[in-house]
C-alpha cells in the first residue's frame, strides 16, 4: 500500500484536501459516510495528527468504542479495523471477501488484536467496509 499523504501537522484535513487526493474514489467516500449517517448517525468521526505516523488519521467512533481508522492514499483511501482473536469466528462467516478473511488469520498479532485493512477502489471495497462495521458492531 501506499504512504499516506496527510503528512503535514499544520494542515488540517479538509474535505477539499481530502477530495483531491483520493480523486475518483471520492464516490466511495460519500457511500460510505452516506450509508454512516444514514445506519449509525451516533458514530463520531475525528481528525488527529498522529506524530508516530506522521500523518492526519480519521478515527470513527460510537462512544468509547473505536469503529475504524481511515488513512488518506493517493487515488485512494484506506478503512482498518482491528478485532479481537474471539472475533475470529464472526469474521470467518462474515459477508467479506475472502482475502480480507485471509489477512485477518494470518494478520499480524498485536496482543490479541488483529487489523483487517481495506483499501477503498471500488464498490466490492465499499461492501466489505459495511459488512465490517457490522461486526464489529456485534462484538464487545
Amino acid at each position: 500500500m501506499d504512504k499516506p499523504l496527510l503528512d503535514d501537522k499544520e494542515q488540517f484535513p479538509t474535505e477539499e484536501i481530502i477530495f483531491s487526493h483520493i480523486g475518483e474514489s471520492g464516490i466511495h467516500w460519500k457511500t460510505i459516510f452516506g450509508h454512516i449517517h444514514n445506519h449509525h448517525p451516533d458514530f463520531i468521526s475525528t481528525w488527529r495528527y498522529y506524530n508516530d505516523g506522521k500523518s492526519w488519521l480519521l478515527k470513527t467512533a460510537r462512544k468509547s468504542k473505536t469503529i475504524f481508522w481511515l488513512s488518506v492514499m493517493k487515488d485512494a483511501f484506506t478503512i482498518t479495523f482491528y478485532f479481537g482473536d474471539k472475533t475470529e469466528p464472526a469474521i470467518m462467516a462474515g459477508d467479506i471477501s475472502d482475502s480480507l478473511k485471509d489477512s485477518f488469520k494470518n494478520g499480524k498479532r498485536y496482543g490479541k488484536i488483529r487489523g483487517i485493512t481495506v483499501q477503498i477502489q471500488s464498490e466490492d471495497d465499499v461492501e466489505n467496509v459495511k459488512s465490517l462495521i457490522e461486526i464489529k458492531l456485534s462484538t464487545k
